[in-house]
């Protein structure tokens, strides 16, 4: 406990530069807060501050000493406070990162609710469909869409994705409806744009001419019609509008075909399922902030009823 107040007493004279504004501020005598600092620089074998009677300056070892000292007390800190209460309490900040249209829907609206249940929590979230690099710059958590690349991240799969081909009860009734993924070239199809990142094209699982009775293979197509679009929302809107059949994630989608507005195609050719990932840096010492939010994410990603809700047709 004495070396916890002499840290204590190190950043408090540090940042507030002066003995006196530090004993100040802690109800002691000024001489009672030099003594601590001359038993830790003893204790160190280095000099942490240079005092004068006008000025006090930290040395280059006790800049340094200061940014470490700050951010051990802050752990200590929430480390008392996770236990504190007679219950798990978070606090500190929480950088999350996400797909920008993902995020929109399935991460935003959970982070005041996961505000709500940790106040003390501050949290960013960044949308961009750009790749983060969480390490390098610095956040908490990213969650991602689809198969993961190797990675030396840490990943925990929240949730399946599926994608299903859809289209307007309205289009259909004109247009008719795909029988098979081959009956595409036929159609409207509304796709991503060849700059947009969905490179391989949309994917079946078809009975494989060349294995045994019931075996499968996916297939990669590339559908094209009239429209293309980079923005995957806009494609959205587009099949809504009911000018061509989509090939879409359900997360985007689902809550449309519960309410009638969108009809799934081809459903019986659907390719594997990929995953909704949150990953991070590491697994070891996650601050409970993360913790706390990896599995509130899960919990609430395991509710069917999270991924439908009721649209107004």
């Amino acid at each position: 406990m004495d070396r916890l107040k002499q840290l204590e007493s190190f950043v408090s004279v540090a940042t507030r530069g002066s003995l006196t504004a530090a004993a100040r501020a802690e109800g002691v005598a000024p001489a009672l807060m030099g003594r601590r600092i001359d038993a830790l620089e003893e204790r160190l074998g280095v000099k942490l501050l240079v005092r004068t009677t006008r000025r006090l300056t930290l040395t280059h070892e006790g800049s340094a000493f200061l940014e470490d000292c700050q951010r051990l007390l802050v752990e200590f800190a929430n480390a008392e406070a996770s236990v504190s209460a007679g219950g798990v309490k978070a606090s500190g900040h929480l950088r999350v990162t996400a797909p920008a249209g993902f995020g929109r829907r399935h991460v935003a609206p959970l982070v005041p609710r996961f505000h709500a249940l940790h106040p003390e929590v501050r949290i960013s979230l960044n949308l961009s469909d750009r790749v983060i690099d969480v390490a390098a710059e610095g956040y908490d958590c990213a969650v991602r869409v689809g198969d993961m690349p190797d990675s030396s991240l840490v990943s925990l799969r929240l949730a399946d994705n599926r994608r299903r081909c859809v289209a307007t009860p309205e289009f259909i009734r004109r247009h008719g409806a795909p029988q098979h993924p081959g009956d595409l070239a036929r159609f409207a199809c509304l796709t991503l744009s060849s700059d947009a990142s969905q490179t391989r094209g949309w994917a079946f699982r078809v009975p494989d001419p060349d294995g045994d009775d019931g075996a499968t293979e996916v297939i990669h197509l590339k559908p094209s019609g009239p429209l293309d679009c980079s923005d995957g929302q806009v494609l959205h809107d587009w099949c809504l509008a009911g000018h061509g059949i989509a090939w879409r994630s359900t997360w985007e989608v689902e809550a449309e075909i519960d309410a009638g507005l969108l009809v799934p195609l081809l459903d019986e050719f659907a390719a594997p399922a990929n995953g909704i990932y949150a990953v991070f840096p590491h697994a070891k010492h996650l601050p409970l902030r993360v913790r706390l939010w990896l599995d509130f994410l899960k919990a609430q990603y395991a509710q069917p009823e999270f991924w439908g809700g009721t649209i107004a047709a």
